[in-house]
């Protein structure tokens, strides 16, 4: 017998609260949620969409941690503590075994930052998941896009590419250590620890979600500076070199997405303070553009990262 909107609810998604700001979750017309005095609320939104952000193929485990971890990198990009979430799930049809999959990926996250699921919305339709994430940030101390100066150095958590090579083997490509970029891109890991580091050091602040150089580029557009990268000096893992070796595309790191890394800027000084896994890549400079100094020669860097409207985009965020 299918399962009736309320009893969907109850089974796959009702839990206990766990965080302290929690003060009425699942059950009622809305949720109740108090912010302790000196914070602000972070909240940001993102919907996944079959054969838009992902395959029709993956695990609704994978599928359910996914769509957690590119909200809560978000608020890692503003260096803001996990809260809560909201949940809209619209489905073809009701699938228990496809349900408590889904769950146990999602709450696999969720438990890691005792973040509490406290309403949404389930409807009829093609398979549709969205997220709203919200997040405590102490009051004017949030990260933001708009605040890189000139003379800042630009750094990178963790590595890069990985994410898009995991898109490529699933479109066929076939290199080595498939494995572990398979799992990046389908299991990002979002950089809270790291965007609580680097709150009170940085001055701006991005989530990798469509591409390095795109999403740099708004940092600087929103900063109103330019910058220069050294290509050499970004963090590939070898399996991303070994397809660049094959294949020519030493581009794919700068414009594929799904990375999930943070990319921030910061002033020397800030720098020496950091003690995080980061690279740096770069420098933020007065002159507006995105400049790739490689092979000894720089150059304007103009490709766009992927695009919700262009018609030509494939699967990925």
């Amino acid at each position: 017998m299918a399962l009736a909107e309320f009893d969907l609810i109850k089974q796959f998604f009702t839990r206990p609260a766990q965080h302290k700001c929690t003060r009425l979750s699942v059950g009622d017309d809305c949720a109740l949620l108090s912010v302790p005095e000196g914070y602000e609320l972070a909240i940001t939104t993102d919907t996944m969409v079959e054969n838009i952000h992902f395959f029709p193929d993956v695990s609704p485990q994978q599928l359910g941690y996914k769509l957690l971890a590119v909200n809560l990198s978000d608020l890692a990009s503003m260096g803001a503590e996990p809260m809560a979430i909201t949940l809209a799930l619209t489905m073809p049809r009701v699938d228990s075994g496809w349900l408590q999959a889904f769950a146990d990926g999602l709450f696999t996250l969720a438990d890691k930052y005792q973040l509490d699921l406290i309403g949404g919305d389930t409807t009829s339709g093609p398979l549709t998941l969205s997220i709203q994430a919200m997040g405590l940030v102490p009051v004017n101390q949030a990260l933001k896009r708009s605040a890189a100066k000139a003379g800042d150095l630009i750094y990178v958590t963790g590595s890069i590419g990985n994410a898009g090579l995991g898109l490529k083997i699933k479109q066929g490509y076939a290199g080595q250590d498939m494995q572990q970029a398979l799992q990046r891109f389908h299991c990002p890991e979002p950089r809270i620890k790291e965007g609580l580091a680097i709150r009170s050091l940085a001055h701006a602040c991005i989530d990798i979600s469509d591409g390095l150089a795109a999403d740099l580029g708004h940092i600087l557009s929103k900063s109103g500076v330019g910058a220069t990268l050294d290509y050499e000096k970004i963090p590939l893992p070898d399996a991303v070199i070994h397809y660049i070796q094959q294949t020519g595309d030493w581009q794919m790191p700068l414009v594929a997405g799904d990375d999930y890394e943070l990319c921030f800027t910061i002033n020397a000084d800030n720098a020496s303070k950091l003690n995080i896994a980061c690279t740096c890549i770069g420098a933020i400079e007065e002159q507006q553009g995105l400049r790739i100094m490689r092979l000894g020669k720089t150059s304007q860097f103009n490709q766009a990262g992927f695009e919700h409207f262009n018609l030509g985009a494939s699967v990925g965020h």
